[in-house]
């Protein structure tokens, strides 16, 4: 069974998907999505145990030797994304139950967990795959499913969000696509680990160089880098929460392991730039996008719109990670994509748990939140407090790793800005602060009670990780800097 996880880890939430449409009932449809999830996770961490232990592993699907046939390759980075998609999905549906019956249309929660399982499908595949064409499959399946989950909800804005996130992401797509195209009409191969050999035969072609813009651009769309980005707001601050939180924690994420995987090991470091002068390209748009959309969160009073714009924000940190082209400025990119993992989906759970006692996550209802929902608005503050990069949070990990690879090139300029940005993190993380905690309750509300269970549990869980990962740092460390220094060829 073991030398079958990598098809594993794809087969089973896509087996599982039209499993709940014969199941039909609510409850034993979220119960046997979460079990797969459950499944899910635990195949991945055995890849990660498998991988960090044996190196690489390659499988042939149906026998068929690459590049002939698709193969699925395991390293120690898609391992680490894959662990980091399965374990959010698996919190996010311990909650999804409640919170989907209040923001989505009773008979429409069957297809809800059809949708899920098939979007979570989508994501393990462009990650475990190991073949450029079935990249553009997965992104498909992922994102058809993503634009339907945007659509589920009760709010007739969820359905332009989603119009809009289909126009966006069907642009990124296709130019994704075009690149794929590209690149076989050069190569002859779509075999990933086979382009890496073939395209510096070929790499001075101008249709290298336009395979390499049109891959580039296309996942930057996906992953929302600024200005690239105004499809993000409106699709997290009008789905369903429970989706919000998921996709928050996951989706640009998959975005950015794929720019990592295509410019380090498809087109090469050498490439990407040395030929290409994307380190300077990368680093303008990652500082403007942490500045505008920071500065844009500041204003919102839609919650779920401060949190949208301070993930963009929050991408231009990676971002700036990436264009380092160092392995300590790769560590810091994969360290905070699994760290903003663990704070926004802590910070959108809570936010669903708002939703689901409150209605709405509009500021002026915040007010009183803080004595009414304690255990809640903490796990915002704790949530909070990471994003801006407190010392005891995860946050403060990936921001001083930054620095760290920032120092050590000698962009001290650019290292002191990073640490202005936190400042209107400050700003928009203190505004909640002060409505929950120093404003009287709306006269004309209700009392308010505390989140059941069901939602504390995943939101706590997430929020203690939000800590220990902040405390003890060795395995999120270890992990990110292994595969760091693989896809630079340094020897462990």
């Amino acid at each position: 069974m073991t030398a079958h996880l990598p098809i594993l880890q794809v087969i089973i939430p896509l087996m599982a998907a039209p499993i709940c449409l014969i199941l039909k009932r609510a409850k034993l449809v979220w119960l046997f999505s979460l079990i797969v999830s459950v499944l899910a996770f635990s195949v991945s961490v055995l890849l990660l145990q498998q991988v960090m232990t044996s190196g690489v592993i390659s499988y042939e699907l149906g026998g068929w030797q690459a590049p002939w046939g698709i193969e699925y390759r395991i390293d120690k980075l898609n391992a680490f994304v894959l662990l980091i998609i399965t374990s959010i999905s698996t919190l996010v549906l311990i909650a999804a139950q409640a919170s989907i019956e209040k923001e989505i249309p009773k008979d429409k929660h069957t297809l809800f967990y059809v949708l899920f399982l098939l979007s979570l499908t989508g994501m393990l595949g462009i990650v475990a795959t190991g073949d450029a064409f079935n990249v553009f499959v997965f992104l498909e399946i992922s994102s058809l499913s993503a634009y339907a989950l945007i659509a589920l909800g009760k709010n007739r804005r969820a359905l332009w969000a989603s119009y809009q996130y289909l126009i966006m992401g069907t642009i990124g797509a296709t130019f994704i696509l075009i690149g794929i195209g590209l690149m076989y009409q050069m190569t002859g191969t779509l075999n990933m680990q086979d382009l890496s050999q073939r395209l510096p035969e070929v790499a001075a072609t101008r249709t290298v160089f336009v395979a390499f813009a049109f891959v580039t651009v296309g996942l930057c769309l996906k992953l929302a880098l600024f200005p690239l980005h105004l499809w993000l707001p409106n699709a997290y601050a009008f789905a369903p929460s429970i989706v919000t939180a998921f996709f928050a924690a996951t989706a640009t994420k998959v975005a950015i392991y794929l720019l990592i995987r295509f410019t380090f090991s498809v087109f090469g470091l050498s490439f990407s730039f040395t030929t290409i002068p994307l380190q300077t390209v990368f680093m303008a748009l990652g500082l403007i996008g942490i500045f505008v959309a920071s500065s844009t969160a500041i204003y919102q009073n839609n919650i779920k719109h401060v949190f949208a714009y301070s993930s963009i924000s929050q991408i231009g940190y990676m971002i700036i990670g990436f264009s380092l082209s160092s392995v300590t400025g790769l560590t810091s990119t994969l360290l905070h994509l699994f760290n903003h993992a663990l704070m926004k989906s802590a910070i959108f759970l809570a936010l669903a748990a708002i939703m689901f006692r409150v209605g709405n996550v509009q500021l002026d209802n915040f007010r009183g939140l803080g004595r009414q929902m304690p255990l809640t608005m903490a796990a915002i503050v704790v949530g909070g407090l990471s994003l801006i990069g407190v010392p005891l949070t995860v946050g403060f990990v990936s921001k001083w790793y930054l620095l760290t690879a920032l120092l050590e090139q000698g962009w001290w300029p650019i290292a002191a800005l990073v640490l202005l940005a936190s400042i209107l993190a400050v700003v928009y993380v203190w505004r909640i602060v002060e409505v929950a905690y120093f404003k009287e309750p709306l006269p004309d509300r209700a009392p308010v009670k505390e989140a059941p269970l069901i939602f504390l549990v995943p939101i706590w869980i997430l929020v203690i990780a939000n800590v220990y990962f902040g405390i003890d740092t060795r395995f999120s460390v270890q992990v990110a800097e292994s595969a760091a220094q693989s896809l630079f060829g340094v020897s462990l």
